[in-house]
């Protein structure tokens, strides 16, 4: 895998505790982002809940993995709501799913069409402009055309 380069802005990232992520973080993006981790405590799964519901979160803590994170962008509101969208609209990363192709492949071109229409072509109400706009990396929204686009010409690249 290619770091991608060119992009000057150093920004904020806070994922869950998964150690993978501290991995993929130090060799594609160490030297512009500001890296955090949001450790959950969890509570007892209630009578009944084991399997399907997740328990109730009790603590989370942030814990600064590399450069100078803000503490108070760690863990903002809307952070389990991005997480849920996610996962509703992008049904490969739930669980109990209906059959997909399981081919890597398919599921990079999935997940790039997802998270390129998110950050570029949606609109979200609490920005009331898309994420790529408010992180200044474009001057306007998207359609789905472009972006489309955009994707081929990354690959024939």
């Amino acid at each position: 895998m290619n770091r991608w380069v060119g992009l000057t802005l150093t920004f904020q990232l806070t994922t869950d505790g998964l150690q993978a992520y501290v991995t993929a973080v130090d060799e594609m993006l160490l030297d512009r982002c500001d890296f955090a981790q949001l450790i959950k405590v969890y509570a007892a799964p209630r009578e009944g809940e084991q399997r399907y519901s997740p328990a109730d979160v009790v603590e989370a803590a942030p814990v600064v993995i590399s450069g100078n994170p803000d503490p108070n962008k760690s863990a903002p509101p809307t952070w389990s709501g991005r997480t849920s969208s996610c996962g509703c609209r992008f049904r490969r990363l739930t669980r109990l799913t209906n059959g997909f192709s399981k081919k890597l492949e398919n599921h990079r071109a999935a997940g790039a069409l997802h998270f390129g229409f998110y950050n570029f072509c949606q609109l979200h109400g609490t920005l009331r402009v898309t994420p790529a706009m408010e992180a200044r990396i474009t001057d306007h929204v998207w359609d789905v055309t472009e972006l489309l686009g955009s994707i081929n010409s990354q690959e024939s690249k």
